[in-house]
């Protein structure tokens, strides 16, 4: 699990982790790692409903109840919701609760797990977020100035995916007033047709009453749940993490990999990402052209003649 070895990694820099999950399912593996850990608190912001099908939402796990074991008791929070959830309503519960999170356990580093999933218009998800609305989570949790490690994760309409991590880049970096909401030719505008164009697509009006007291009760469950967390144990010395978590990262390791990437490192990328893109893609392509070509010809199938020869 990449996301167990960053804050592996993290843990030997900082004494305490925060990792906040913004995908639209339930953030269980990373939540099972470290359940029984106090230095790492997991908050999961999450769809638990029933699906279009009548079936439990994927993974099915992650009620407000499930608060960690042991030592990891009240370190992990899940925020549970229905679907629907639009900006105002995810604001609503995503800006208190981080609020008190980061009074209560002061984490050193936060991991952001940024799962575009929870979109508006998501083949799989069924939230009603807009692009900004889900930048709103990556804007606020920089406004405590703390280490902050962003990642992708879930997103399944291809076009929405990239316009929301793109943006956040820019929110990350303090220039979302800068970039523009046209998007530019670049080989790929189609796939933003029925978008207009535009980086920031449209979420139309839902209608109907935005059940305040549900969103009361989740916010509630988990302020009740945060008042329990106790101030974790302050280690003094070495930060490295816990032996019952220690991960064998060498032997999933390629020890070729070094190698190659010395190999790579040498040659300076100048040209337009677009570009390098499109010359990686065409080096495969003629790569899977010659290697399918000599399938065929090892098969019979393709008769050697002095003009294939040539």
């Amino acid at each position: 699990n990449d996301i167990v070895l960053a804050i592996q990694e993290l843990l030997k820099h900082f004494e305490r982790v925060l990792y906040v999950d913004i995908d639209v399912h339930h953030g269980d593996g990373v939540e099972a790692h470290f359940k029984r850990e106090s230095r790492v608190m997991t908050v999961s912001f999450h769809l638990y409903d029933i699906d279009r099908r009548g079936d439990k939402f994927f993974p099915g796990t992650g009620k407000a109840e499930d608060v960690g074991e042991g030592d990891g008791k009240y370190y992990t929070l899940n925020v549970p919701m229905k679907a629907g959830m639009d900006d105002e309503r995810y604001q609503q519960l995503f800006r208190p609760i981080m609020d008190e999170v980061m009074e209560k356990f002061a984490p050193d580093a936060v991991v952001l797990q940024c799962g575009a999933d929870s979109l508006y218009g998501d083949r799989l998800g069924e939230f009603r977020l807009s692009v900004k609305g889900h930048a709103g989570c990556v804007s606020y949790l920089r406004s405590f100035n703390v280490p902050l490690l962003l990642l992708g994760g879930g997103g399944y309409t291809v076009n929405h995916v990239a316009s929301c991590w793109c943006y956040e880049t820019a929110v990350a970096v303090g220039k979302e007033k800068e970039i523009s909401d046209e998007i530019p030719f670049h080989g790929y505008e189609h796939y933003y047709k029925d978008q207009g164009y535009k980086l920031h697509f449209t979420v139309p009006k839902k209608n109907g009453n935005k059940k305040d007291d549900l969103i009361d009760k989740i916010k509630q469950d988990a302020l009740m749940n945060l008042a329990m967390l106790k101030p974790p144990p302050t280690t003094v010395g070495e930060h490295r993490p816990s032996k019952r978590h220690a991960i064998n990262v060498k032997a999933h390791y390629d020890q070729n990999q070094d190698k190659k990437a010395k190999k790579y490192r040498c040659r300076r990328e100048d040209d337009d990402p677009m570009e390098r893109l499109h010359r990686l893609c065409g080096e495969a392509d003629r790569y899977n052209f010659f290697t399918e070509l000599g399938k065929r010809k090892m098969s019979g199938l393709v008769n050697t003649t002095p003009s294939d020869s040539k």
